[in-house]
């Protein structure tokens, strides 16, 4: 697990060199908020807007290696860089434009994981809104374990007020249910 949070500090530092907006999400962020659960990868997005993805992902190709074969034209269209480093450690980097995901990465704060590697990673909010959105079963068994383990410091007024947004957007209005539930068992 050490090796991820070295390959996660090693890509903030080129981030914050190119002075990119950004923020962990995915598994390192849950090792902030919820259950610890085993993690293969460093996930992260960075505010690109629209219309400057490839400019993005090119700069990221000159640091890293693609995981796939027209790694642009994959980011192009769906919206993600799909690198790994020299050790092969997958590093999926989601190009964000949504206001939510604006505001996500505003929100963003540093969280020590190791001697001298601090993070910065999503909100818990912000990452139940994501795992929700994202609906896999185990998104949402991390969700559960970020409201069982945050429990009454979360804004769920935020929470609430964000998920609508994006299941307006995916037309799943049912995903305001499956939170509603969560919190009613969990809190």
């Amino acid at each position: 697990m050490k090796n991820l949070f070295e390959v996660a500090f090693e890509i903030q530092n080129f981030c914050l060199d190119n002075k990119w907006q950004f923020c962990f999400i995915g598994g390192l962020a849950l090792q902030r908020w919820g259950e610890n659960r085993v993690t293969q990868d460093v996930d992260l997005t960075i505010l690109t807007g629209i219309q400057n993805e490839e400019k993005f992902a090119e700069k990221l190709l000159s640091k890293y290696k693609a995981r796939i074969n027209n790694p642009v034209q994959f980011a192009l269209q769906h919206r993600v860089v799909l690198l790994k480093n020299e050790n092969n450690i997958g590093i999926d980097i989601s190009l964000a434009a949504l206001p939510f995901e604006e505001k996500m990465i505003s929100r963003a704060s540093f969280h020590e994981f190791y001697n001298d590697i601090s993070l910065f990673t999503c909100s818990a909010e912000d990452l139940i809104v994501m795992k929700i959105f994202a609906e896999r079963i185990k998104d949402l068994i991390d969700a559960e374990s970020i409201i069982i383990r945050q429990g009454d410091k979360l804004d769920i007024k935020y929470i609430k007020e964000e998920l609508a947004g994006l299941a307006e957007l995916k037309e799943e209005p049912e995903l305001l249910d499956i939170l509603d539930k969560m919190l009613r068992e969990n809190l």
